[in-house]
């Protein structure tokens, strides 16, 4: 494999795993980020971003001089051969991808760029965006190509060299093979397809794990009103290939960085198409009523003598918004924080992930040190992330520091056994404890 010089834009979860396993695969690789402070510590190895295996991946490409980090995106694309924008596309109004960033970042290079260079959307965009980034950069000599990611948060390096596959939309096929040979080396199924393909179906697959999720918290309902086990019905629809296992765990809710962004995007070009897509505004519906009901669940045992929450104290094990990351990106854990809190619930959270909080959910709750700290004196206990930690805590001890003695398991992480030893009453989705022994 002959050596590629690269520039990864943006130094997120995406551009940073992006840019240090390109490097690990023997390309030279040049990260540009407009945050000089980032920058500098990633100058020397220190990896803000919580996921396995990347600070090392940063580490070693700094050692072997194939990866390097620089402010100047511009001065970076003229000698690149290959650019990939991987650039944040959040939720903007109307639940439309906000483009802002990738646009700027456009217009910034596009005198620049080198004759044949090829600058790869990496970013999860709508479909008709290649074309639009082909538009903005004006540059015939330029190809735009959609090479979507489908990385895993907590296991982005690994998902990234033992991909599910590889997809490279492209109207010109020389540039579509020049791109899908970065990843010589990686043993993945490669979908070659048009931009549009590209685009579309990085929003379609996380479309179908949204639905799944929705899917399996609606099962989990109609599992707690008819006396039935959520992890024994799972087991067994999983076990059939055409459906699988995945994404089939009852929880508080999915959420992330990605899937409410996405499947509202996804929503967003459905209606723009004048394509009706009711299956997909139902995955979105269920999910905001699975976390009402779940508030609701907490409300009617938790009120005070005035029926309300107002001046109840809770205790929240878990923000993040899966386990093996800190990232608080539309967290489940954080919507149904928030509507407890509206209700005028007082929320002390221990997650192992966080020391603190963002100043912008400063008035939502409180972080503390220790599980202990979040439960002191609180009427309830509610699991919202499903830190492996929390299975094996000293629950006899929270118990003495819990004003009553419930335990909303919203993971389904917890042993219903264990924490009947130590007195406490435990509720988890989808089964209760009975049918949990």
């Amino acid at each position: 494999m002959s050596s590629r010089r690269v520039v990864v834009i943006g130094t997120g979860y995406v551009g940073l795993t992006t840019g240090a396993c390109l490097a690990s695969l023997g390309h030279r690789v040049v990260c540009a980020d407009a945050d000089a402070h980032k920058v500098e510590r990633l100058r020397g190895a220190e990896v803000d971003i919580l996921e396995p295996g990347l600070p090392e991946a940063v580490r070693d490409g700094l050692g072997s001089g194939r990866l390097e980090f620089v402010r100047d995106p511009r001065a970076a694309v003229e000698s690149a051969e290959v650019v990939f924008l991987c650039l944040p596309t959040p939720m903007g109004v109307g639940g439309a991808a906000d483009l802002a960033a990738v646009e700027a970042v456009a217009d910034e290079i596009r005198d620049r760029l080198p004759r044949g260079a090829v600058v790869v959307n990496k970013s999860t965009v709508p479909v008709g965006t290649a074309e639009r980034v082909a538009a903005l950069l004006g540059r015939l000599d330029v190809t735009v190509v959609s090479n979507p990611e489908f990385l895993r948060e907590g296991h982005a390096v690994h998902d990234f060299l033992h991909p599910d596959r590889i997809v490279v939309g492209a109207a010109d096929p020389d540039a579509a093979r020049r791109v899908a040979d970065l990843y010589t080396g990686i043993d993945a199924p490669r979908v070659l397809t048009d931009t549009a393909g590209a685009e579309l179906t990085k929003y379609a697959a996380n479309f179908f794990l949204a639905m799944k999720l929705s899917f399996t918290n609606n099962l989990a309902t109609l599992c707690e009103r008819l006396g039935a086990n959520i992890d024994d019905v799972v087991a067994g629809i999983g076990q059939d290939p055409r459906i699988g296992g995945a994404f089939l765990a009852p929880g508080p809710g999915w959420g992330g960085s990605c899937l409410p962004k996405d499947t509202h995007a996804l929503l967003r070009v459905c209606e723009e198409s004048g394509v009706e897509f009711p299956l997909l505004r139902a995955t979105i519906e269920t999910n905001v009523e699975h976390q009402r009901r779940l508030v609701e669940r907490i409300a009617a045992r938790c009120a005070g003598p005035d029926g309300t929450l107002r001046g109840v104290r809770l205790g929240l094990l878990g923000l993040a918004f899966k386990a093996g990351t800190s990232d608080l990106r539309d967290s489940p854990a954080l919507v149904i924080a928030r509507q407890l809190c509206e209700r005028g619930a007082e929320l002390y959270a221990y997650d192992p992930a966080l020391s603190e909080l963002r100043p912008d959910l400063s008035d939502l709750l409180t972080v503390v040190g220790t599980p202990l700290a979040a439960v002191e004196g609180a009427r309830a206990c509610v699991v919202l992330t499903e830190w492996p930690e929390f299975r094996d805590l000293d629950w006899a001890a929270l118990a003495g520091r819990l004003d009553a003695p419930l335990v909303y398991d919203f993971r389904n992480v917890l042993d219903p056994e264990r924490l009947d030893r130590a007195a406490l009453s435990w509720e988890g989705v989808g089964r209760s404890p009975a049918m949990a022994r």
